[in-house]
């Protein structure tokens, strides 16, 4: 059950964990979380991983149960060694009544690198009285010496079968009629970000009933349906009809899931020695995805190349 008092009309916040009891997430890392929590002492933090999958989830449940003084700050926002200066370093040098400051920078990646130099200055400087907890999507935008000095933690996301698990407990929460059928669509359409799992359930919700449009069971589908024409024997005319038919069909005109779906399946459709080119072509595709006027043009255009390389192999 949820420990958090129920306020917020937004499920995502609404069921935030506060507890790391309600935290969906690899037990290895919460049991390495847990042992921080019972020390009351946590070193520096750096916690990567891509969007949705509890970073910042897994930050304020420390910071909510150690003995601290916390500042959190958006680096997205607040990214500016004027930042650094002045708020950051104004909070560490000044005389606290916890045990810990602990400072709380979310999307650390999006600080400059002036700004990162004198981060790694006052981390080393307050080091006894201080603790850093940073999150990100590319660690690699974090300087070397910031690294370091940091335990970084990849957060993998929860399999799918705790998410849908939190998403039933959310439903019968809220009193909401579903069927597992429609739990499946939702999560397997949104996973591995639980934050768009549970928004798009919401969404869903018309009263006090779970009930998926027509347009998201087949924005689910087509991705399966892709792969499969990918991974047949059929010829490059056929494979390419098929697969411009089942896009037309679902309807999408937004394509980051697609691209992300067609790496973490590359294996699987691609023999082998056509791994990377086919890499390649997604990067492609999704780069100049952000300028096209058609993006269907350009994922269509994209699987050209790739049928191209699974075929000639």
């Amino acid at each position: 059950m949820f420990n958090n008092p129920v306020t917020n009309s937004l499920w995502t916040e609404k069921y935030r964990p506060k507890v790391l009891s309600e935290y969906v997430g690899s037990e290895d890392l919460k049991d390495t979380m847990a042992k921080y929590i019972e020390a009351n002492d946590i070193p520096h933090l750096l916690f990567h991983a891509r969007a949705g999958t509890g970073k910042t989830t897994l930050g304020n449940v420390l910071t909510n149960s150690i003995d601290c003084d916390v500042l959190k700050l958006n680096a997205s926002d607040e990214n500016s060694i004027e930042t650094i200066r002045n708020k950051i370093k104004t909070f560490v040098s000044t005389v606290g009544f916890k045990k810990w400051k602990v400072v709380f920078l979310d999307e650390a990646d999006y600080l400059t690198i002036n700004a990162q130099a004198v981060l790694r200055n006052l981390m080393e400087q307050f080091s006894k009285t201080s603790r850093f907890i940073m999150t990100c999507n590319y660690p690699e935008k974090i300087l070397d010496p910031i690294r370091s000095r940091c335990t970084v933690f990849e957060v993998l996301p929860p399999n799918k079968r705790d998410v849908a698990l939190r998403l039933v407990e959310i439903l019968k929460t809220e009193g909401v009629e579903f069927v597992m059928n429609d739990v499946g669509v939702i999560v397997n359409n949104n996973y591995p970000d639980l934050r768009r799992v549970i928004s798009s359930a919401q969404s869903q919700v018309q009263n006090g009933k779970l009930k998926l449009t027509k347009k998201q069971v087949l924005e689910v589908n087509y991705l399966g349906k892709i792969l499969d024409v990918l991974k047949s024997k059929s010829t490059a005319k056929n494979m390419y009809t098929d697969i411009r038919q089942i896009i037309a069909d679902s309807k999408v005109r937004m394509f980051e899931d697609l691209y992300r779906f067609l790496f973490d399946h590359i294996d699987e459709f691609a023999p082998d020695g056509t791994q990377a080119a086919c890499i390649i072509e997604i990067a492609k595709a999704q780069r100049d995805g952000v300028h096209v006027v058609d993006s269907e043009i350009n994922v269509i255009a994209m699987f050209v190349e790739i049928i191209g390389h699974i075929q000639n192999k």
